[in-house]
């Protein structure tokens, strides 16, 4: 019996000895920044160690965190320093890793973040997206920025699922963003110059060097948060749920005019899917209303008055579609879709003109007729021919625009001018 106990004492001398041993081992290799061998000295001796003492334990866990983390395994460096910190790491840690432990968790949302920035930065956003929740779920009220992070990268990785997942959480949160910043003006220079934290604001605003020291705050995210879940319900094409968060959105953000595009961009969609005149018309309405709201807020966006030209096009009324697409390009002088659909419009009036051409004989009264509508014609052209070369002097290898102005001036006898444009046509399409 006395051999027996004699035997399991040595044993576990023998096992203490051979712990201590390889932890002073992976010590040495840590510090001298061997942690690929650091790390498969952990593996080999973690069955033996983890079946040891806490404090064995704490230590295998502290540097299985740190060693993971350096090689960029960051969910098992999460995981080893969640086991650390059931172990009471305070009493289990010899005093020397103390100041390390301390900054580890800090280290590791660190290092993780980092890498989720570089993920973005080569467009790996849901990679990205990944570890920014990594670090989030590390101290989900220390870290709930990562959050509102990793929605943005699951939006650029196309995850709308996860993204819509991400804001709607931060919406019930009422989660903001908001944090304070720290001004103060610099007395040599006159120029109001901003803080990096609290405590720099503190000495500083006492310094004679410096004086008008402010708080102010960064913008609330809500807004974007909210107007982003009514914008991937569009892009779902969930059109109910669309509807409501848009209208939570403008409660919460009445000008912002990018809500107000998409709310008459919604509408449009339900006019083309309505069952019948009465509703479309209904919502081609209120797609005006919207559009008419966004031009009072934006009135010189050239693209709000294209988007009203469109739809009044679509409803004949073809003077307010002019008048809009006159008012685009005013405001937006290259605006190539606008000058295509103004040509539309006044070769339609033109048409008119040419059915009636073709209707007519050869009697005196009918030539006489005729001679009278080729030369309104030509009045109607000519006044609209200087919108058009304007767009040539802006764009001068459009192809669209050069047959527009060879077409035109063919119409008002400017033969040579229209072969000009030809010419430009041919030369643009042979190379």
């Amino acid at each position: 019996m006395r051999n027996i106990i004699l035997i399991i004492f040595l044993s576990l001398c023998f096992n203490i000895q051979a712990q201590k041993k390889e932890l002073r081992k992976i010590d040495k290799l840590v510090t001298e920044s061997f942690f690929k061998e650091a790390n498969s000295e952990l593996q080999n001796f973690k069955s033996l160690i983890l079946s040891s003492e806490d404090k064995y334990k704490a230590q295998f866990y502290f540097y299985d965190a740190k060693v993971s983390n350096e090689l960029d395994e960051y969910e098992n460096a999460i995981n080893s320093l969640n086991e650390l910190n059931k172990l009471n790491p305070t009493s289990n840690l010899p005093s020397k890793l103390q100041i390390d432990y301390s900054n580890l968790s800090l280290i590791i949302a660190n290092d993780i973040v980092n890498a989720a920035i570089k993920d973005n930065q080569e467009e790996n956003y849901l990679e990205g997206a990944k570890k920014l929740i990594m670090a989030y779920e590390m101290d989900k009220e220390e870290y709930i920025d990562y959050l509102y992070f990793a929605a943005g990268s699951a939006v650029n990785g196309r995850d709308y699922d996860l993204s819509l997942k991400y804001y709607l959480k931060l919406k019930n949160m009422n989660y903001t963003g908001i944090v304070d910043e720290y001004y103060v003006t610099n007395v040599e220079s006159g120029v109001e110059e901003k803080v990096a934290n609290q405590t720099e604001y503190e000495l500083l605003k006492n310094s004679n060097d410096y004086t008008n020291p402010r708080i102010g705050q960064t913008q609330s995210r809500f807004p974007e948060i909210v107007k982003n879940i009514a914008l991937i319900y569009l892009q779902q094409d969930k059109i109910d749920l669309a509807k409501e968060a848009i209208r939570e959105a403008r409660e919460v953000q009445p000008n912002d005019v990018t809500l107000l595009l998409n709310e008459a961009d919604l509408f449009i969609r339900l006019s083309n899917a309505a069952k019948n005149d009465e509703e479309m018309l209904i919502y081609r309405s209120k797609f005006k209303e919207s559009m008419k709201i966004a031009i009072e807020i934006e009135p010189e966006n050239g693209i709000l008055y294209y988007n009203l030209g469109v739809i009044s096009s679509r409803e004949n009324e073809v003077d307010d579609a002019e008048n809009y697409y006159l008012k685009a390009i005013s405001y937006k002088p290259d605006y190539t879709d606008a000058y295509l659909n103004l040509y539309n419009i006044y070769k339609g009036k033109d048409e008119a003109i040419t059915q009636q051409m073709d209707k007519l004989g050869f009697s005196k009264e009918d030539t006489k007729k005729y001679d009278e509508f080729k030369k309104l014609r030509q009045i109607e052209w000519k006044k609209v021919l200087p919108i058009f070369e304007n767009w040539y002097e802006i764009d001068s290898k459009n192809i669209d625009c050069l047959k527009i102005l060879s077409g035109i001036n063919n119409v008002i006898g400017n033969d040579e001018i229209s072969k000009n444009y030809q010419a430009k046509i041919y030369d643009l399409e042979s190379n």
